[in-house]
């Protein structure tokens, strides 16, 4: 067998995604160089400073700033609501929390329909004003120009294919890809998001074989959300990851701790502290 070098495994160490030891942001070039080596890494969404740190540490390579935020952190029924102006003003706070990871930030829905010039305006602005190293928008062929047009301008762009929730009204909650034609025209928004210059493409809710395809056809990273375990990489919303919307999850979702009800019982222990003159103590006060 085969023995890799020691400086190899050392070179390795450094670059991996996912538990490297290096400490600069990590850039679309590395993202690249990841599928060149067949590595598989996390993505999750981050909306808050704070919230981000704690991935940053946990050396969760890439966050996204989903439009998800309508429904996990504004109140909002479908993501359709957001403004750049909170997309804006969440990942601003993201990118502070965060050293090391990469942040992208969603283009909302209405920021970039009209055409090349408002999407990369909307672009621009979450680089400049926020500090993202990338941003995400939904559709292949749809999008082929504003995509273009991103990219040229020095903005790496992901892209989202599959299930795109901004069209929700258009498509409902459902399993995109299924039947020949409509895997033919999600391969070929695939491709055209690759040669339109997208650094990675998200599939949501895509049939697992459909989704080994169009891995297996790109050059570019697949990141997978309910579509199969033969994507480059995976994401999961991470209020559904730490199982902070209670029950009520996707079935794609695997939820890794139970952050809603060890929240609750803190707020009610602090309360029966509070009614029981428990607390504050004496070592909670001042003299």
């Amino acid at each position: 067998m085969t023995q890799i070098p020691a400086a190899q495994k050392q070179s390795d160490s450094v670059r991996a995604l996912y538990g490297g030891t290096g400490t600069r942001r990590i850039t679309v070039r590395d993202i690249t160089a990841a599928k060149d080596r067949g590595e598989k890494w996390p993505m999750l969404t981050a909306y808050d400073a704070v919230t981000a740190s704690v991935f940053d540490e946990a050396g969760i390579p890439v966050l996204l700033v989903g439009d998800s935020m309508g429904n996990c952190h504004l109140g909002y029924d479908t993501t359709v609501p957001v403004t750049m102006d909170q997309m804006t003003m969440l990942s601003a706070a993201v990118v502070r929390g965060t050293s090391r990871a990469l942040i992208v930030g969603d283009l909302t829905f209405g920021s970039y329909q009209e055409g090349p010039v408002q999407a990369l305006r909307s672009a621009t602005r979450l680089v400049k004003e926020a500090g993202v190293q990338a941003v995400k928008l939904e559709g292949g062929e749809r999008s082929l120009a504003q995509t273009e047009l991103i990219v040229q301008s020095g903005i790496p762009v992901m892209s989202h294919l599959g299930l795109t929730p901004q069209s929700v009204n258009a498509m409902g909650y459902r399993v995109q890809g299924r039947g020949d034609e409509a895997a033919h025209q999600l391969l070929r928004d695939a491709k055209a998001a690759q040669d339109a210059g997208a650094f990675a493409v998200v599939l949501e809710l895509v049939p697992a074989g459909l989704a080994a395809e169009v891995t297996r056809s790109l050059h570019i990273p697949t990141i997978g959300i309910g579509a199969g375990p033969e994507c480059d990489a995976q994401v999961l919303v991470w209020t559904d990851m730490a199982g902070m919307t209670g029950d009520r999850v996707p079935r794609f979702v695997k939820q890794y701790a139970q952050l809603r009800s060890a929240l609750g019982d803190a707020a009610k222990a602090f309360a029966e502290d509070v009614t029981g003159g428990a607390y504050p103590a004496e070592e909670h006060s001042f003299h």
